[in-house]
């Protein structure tokens, strides 16, 4: 009887261990989101390992193809920035150990024109690698990326050119 009480003990001590890495996770990068919308990328760009890769939609718009290392990764957080986007994490999944995790998270961002109005919107899912808690492979799924050329016509308009 002792042994199956020390099973469950240590289950239960496991999803625990669990819940909280996913709620640190979560509010780590919550907090990152926020310095990016104020136009702050540092923090989002120290998770990423040196050769990391973000994989982003082709097409023809400035953030298009793969961004390699930390160079092309904050090549893309400029444009990001400077494009005034908006982010928000709606919520995060994780699995497996932190020396090897993956994580999916639900992430909406927009932009408004000088005017106010709203220029662009849209959602995404964002599927991340990490190696010791530091991402090595990034990838974005947009729920619509025709927006995507669109918004960045739009920002050419207003005279906002790629970085």
């Amino acid at each position: 009887m002792a042994t199956t009480h020390k099973l469950i003990l240590g289950a239960a001590l496991g999803l625990g261990a669990r819940a909280l890495m996913n709620r640190l996770v979560l509010e780590k990068l919550r907090g990152d989101v926020r310095k990016l919308n104020a136009g702050d990328y540092s923090g989002l760009l120290s998770g990423y390992s040196d050769d990391a890769v973000l994989h982003f939609t082709d097409g023809d718009h400035r953030w298009a193809g793969d961004h390699v290392g930390k160079d092309g990764i904050e090549h893309f957080l400029k444009d990001f920035t400077r494009a005034g986007l908006q982010g928000e994490i709606i919520e995060i999944l994780t699995s497996g150990p932190p020396w090897s995790m993956t994580l999916a998270a639900r992430f909406n961002d927009r932009a408004l024109g000088p005017d106010g109005e709203k220029i662009y919107e849209n959602k995404t899912v964002v599927f991340v690698k990490t190696r010791w808690g530091k991402i090595v492979d990034h990838s974005d799924f947009y729920e619509d990326t025709e927006k995507i050329p669109a918004f960045d016509r739009k920002l050419t308009e207003l005279g906002i050119e790629p970085v």
